[in-house]
């Protein structure tokens, strides 16, 4: 009977390692989300401010056409782009958040 409420206990301690370390991992990556989007916002805005101002010094309506379509295809470019990337951030974010759980249940007896 002492054997089994032993196993018990070290089975509870472990699954709260595992949550522990899964909740550590959860917090970091979301960090790291969280400072991509903010960045890219950033950035974002300070290029639309700059093509607003080339549209404002704009001579003719060609040109203004111009600015427009590279300014299009170049956010357009940044967004695939940034979008990859969190995307990336939110797989790595289920396998390492994971991980943990697939050390404890690797030892957890099979009956």
């Amino acid at each position: 009977m002492m054997k089994n409420f032993e196993d018990m206990q070290k089975m509870g301690k472990d699954s709260m390692d595992a949550t522990m370390k899964s909740f550590g991992t959860l917090s970091k990556t979301t960090q790291a989300i969280a400072a991509e989007v903010a960045d890219y916002s950033k950035k974002s805005f300070e290029e639309s401010t700059k093509v607003v101002e080339k549209l404002f010094g704009a001579k003719s309506l060609d040109k203004a056409m111009e600015i427009q379509a590279d300014y299009a295809k170049t956010a357009y470019e940044g967004f695939v782009a940034q979008a990859t990337k969190i995307s990336e951030l939110y797989a790595d974010l289920a396998k390492e958040t994971y991980k943990p759980f697939e050390a404890y249940m690797a030892k957890a007896p099979v009956k």
